[in-house]
């Protein structure tokens, strides 16, 4: 009897691998669940202008800063693989966001709210950040906000949920907290 109780509970947690706590109103997320959610969908090839210049984002780190109840990511990037230049393995710079989350149901995914680049090293040009690669790179930026989530909760995450609405979206103390209501 004590095996199977304890076969039991290891089969329901090994279930909340993605689910930090889901007690009472909220459900809390952790920076290393969010950072193994995003280390799946990295790198990632982007066509910007038409195919003329193909952007490879990769190598996400994410981290919550205390006090500041905003994620921060961190990307490398460079020239997609095939352009002559870049071989697309390794970055060529480096970026820095920090952003607020907000959750959409038709994704189930938390997505960035407002996101700021905070920091951006471009070697090849001394550094800085021109104006067309800023333009690229808020362009990239606007549309992953828009369209990829940061993590998206999974089916028994979702099932747990079942008729509750999510609310507001907060982050703090070193963790995301989807708050749900009633």
């Amino acid at each position: 009897l004590a095996f199977a109780m304890l076969a039991l509970l290891a089969t329901v947690l090994s279930g909340c691998t993605t689910l930090s706590a889901l007690v009472g109103n909220q459900v809390t997320f952790t920076a290393p669940q969010l950072q193994s959610y995003l280390d799946r969908r990295f790198p990632r090839d982007y066509d910007k202008l038409g195919g003329l210049v193909s952007l490879r984002v990769m190598h996400p780190r994410i981290s919550i800063p205390q006090g500041s109840g905003r994620l921060q990511l961190d990307f490398g990037y460079g020239s997609a693989p095939g352009h002559p230049a870049m071989d697309g393995s390794s970055p060529s710079g480096h970026f820095a966001l920090q952003s607020a989350l907000r959750f959409d149901p038709e994704t189930r995914g938390l997505h960035l709210a407002d996101p700021a680049i905070v920091g951006v090293d471009v070697p090849a040009l001394g550094g800085v950040m021109n104006d067309s690669a800023r333009g690229i790179l808020n362009q990239w930026l606007a549309e992953y906000a828009r369209q990829e989530p940061v993590y998206r909760l999974d089916d028994n995450v979702w099932g747990r949920m079942a008729g509750r609405r999510i609310g507001e979206t907060t982050i703090g103390n070193g963790v995301v907290t989807l708050h749900l209501d009633q």
